[in-house]
C-alpha cells in the first residue's frame, strides 16, 4: 500500500494522463508529431526533476516517485511516458548521479523543469547488448577538447526542438588491454553532430527517436562526465536503475490494457449480453490483471532494494522480464478482447499493441535480463 505521499502523487498524475493525455495523443501518434505541450505541463507539474534535489530545481523526491508517474502515464501512453523517462533515467539522472558541481548547475535546471531535454548515446548500428565490444565511437582528448566520431542508433530524445545535451558513451583509448569508455556531454547545437531525421517505427510513434552522427565533433575538456574509463560501470547503473523504470512503464502498459478491456466488455454485447458475461472473456481479463498486479510487485520491490542502498541487480532484471512479458501478452489478449475494433488505430489497444514489442527489447532485452538473472545467481562462472 502506497503512503499518502505517493498516493497523491499516483492520483494526480493519473488524472492528468486521463485529462490531458487522452484526449490528444491519439491524434499525435498518428501524426508522429512529438507532444511538446504535454512535455510543457510535465514540467510545470515538476515531474522532470521528481527523483532530483531542490537545490537543482528538482522535486525532492525519489526514483520510485519517477515510477509511479510512469506507470500512470503509460495506462494511457507509452509514448509519453517514454520521453518522460528517457528524459529523467537517461538524460538527467547520470549528470546528477556522475558530474561535477559545475555541470549540475550548468544543466539540471534546465532539465528539471522540462525546458530542456537530455538523450543518453549508447547503443551504435552494429553492436546494441555487446558493449563494450561493438562500440565504435571515439573520443580522442586534443590539447583542451575533445574529438568525437561515430554514430548512435535509437537514441530517445535526441533531435526535438528542447533537446540541449546528449551523454555520449565513447571510446577514450585502452586499459589493460581492454577499450576504455568514458562518458562525454555533447551540447546538440555542436558543430560535427548530425541528427538525422525520425525513425519511421512500429510503435512510440509520439517519441523522438533518431540516429546521431559524429564527425570532428569537439567539445570542451571539462565535459567529461565522471571519472575518465568509468563510462562502462557508469552505464550499467544507469541501466540496472532504468530497467525499474521501464518496469514500471510496462506495467502501467499492462494495466491500461486491462482498463480499456473492463470498459469495453460492458458495452459490447454478443448473443444478447455484454460480453464480460461469457467466462472465456472473464478469465483472459483475470489473467491478464494477474500479469498487472505480479509485475507490479516486481518493481516496488526492485525500487525498494534500491531505495534502501541494497543490491538490486537481479531484481531490477526480474522486475523488467517480468513487466514487459506481462505488457506483451496483456496486448495481444486485449486486442483479442476487442476483436476487429482492437486492430483499429482509433482505439487505444491498437496503440498498446503496437507499444509493447520494445518493452522487451529497449534498455536490455528478455535475453539479456535472463543472462544478467543467471549471472546473479552464479551460474556464469560455471
Amino acid at each position: 500500500m502506497l503512503n499518502d505521499e505517493y498516493e497523491e502523487l499516483r492520483k494526480t498524475v493519473e488524472a492528468f494522463a486521463h485529462d490531458v493525455v487522452a484526449p490528444v495523443i491519439g491524434d499525435l501518434y498518428e501524426r508522429e508529431e512529438f507532444p511538446y505541450d504535454i512535455v510543457r505541463q510535465m514540467g510545470a507539474m515538476g515531474l522532470f526533476g521528481l527523483p532530483i534535489p531542490e537545490e537543482y530545481g528538482g522535486m525532492g523526491g525519489d526514483y520510485f516517485a519517477l515510477c509511479l508517474a510512469l506507470e500512470e502515464l503509460a495506462r494511457v501512453d507509452s509514448s509519453v511516458s517514454i520521453t518522460l523517462e528517457a528524459a529523467v533515467s537517461l538524460g538527467a539522472m547520470p549528470i546528477y548521479r556522475f558530474g561535477t558541481a559545475e555541470q549540475k548547475a550548468t544543466w539540471l535546471p534546465a532539465l528539471t523543469s522540462g525546458r530542456m531535454l537530455g538523450a543518453f548515446g549508447l547503443t551504435e548500428p552494429g553492436g546494441g547488448s555487446d558493449v563494450p565490444g561493438g562500440m565504435r565511437t571515439t573520443a580522442v582528448l586534443d590539447g583542451a577538447e575533445w574529438v568525437i566520431n561515430g554514430t548512435k542508433a535509437f537514441i530517445t530524445n535526441s533531435g526535438t526542438d528542447i533537446t540541449g545535451v546528449i551523454g555520449v558513451a565513447a571510446i577514450t583509448g585502452e586499459r589493460d588491454g581492454k577499450k576504455e569508455i568514458s562518458t562525454i556531454l555533447v551540447p546538440s547545437d555542436t558543430p560535427g553532430l548530425t541528427v538525422s531525421k525520425k525513425y519511421s517505427k512500429v510503435g512510440w510513434n509520439a517519441s523522438d527517436t533518431r540516429e546521431l552522427s559524429f564527425s570532428d565533433c569537439r567539445v570542451p575538456a571539462g565535459n567529461l562526465l565522471g571519472e575518465r574509463g568509468r563510462g562502462y560501470a557508469q552505464f550499467l547503473q544507469t541501466l540496472d536503475e532504468g530497467r525499474i523504470a521501464i518496469a514500471a512503464l510496462s506495467v502501467g502498459l499492462a494495466q491500461g490494457c486491462v482498463d480499456e478491456s473492463l470498459r469495453y466488455v460492458r458495452e459490447r454485447r454478443a448473443f444478447g449480453h455484454p460480453i464480460g458475461h461469457y467466462q472465456a472473456i472473464q478469465f483472459k481479463i483475470a489473467d491478464m490483471e494477474v500479469r498487472a498486479h505480479t509485475a507490479r510487485l516486481a518493481y516496488y520491490h526492485a525500487a525498494e532494494r534500491m531505495l534502501a542502498g541494497l543490491p538490486f541487480k537481479k531484481e531490477a532484471a526480474i522486475a523488467k522480464l517480468v513487466s514487459s512479458n506481462a505488457a506483451m501478452d496483456n496486448a495481444r489478449d486485449a486486442t483479442q478482447v476487442f476483436g476487429g475494433y482492437g486492430f483499429m488505430n482509433e482505439f487505444p489497444v491498437g496503440r498498446f499493441y503496437r507499444d509493447a514489442k520494445i518493452l522487451e527489447i529497449g534498455e536490455g532485452t528478455s535475453e539479456v535480463q535472463r543472462m544478467l538473472i543467471a549471472r546473479q545467481l552464479g551460474l556464469g562462472d560455471l
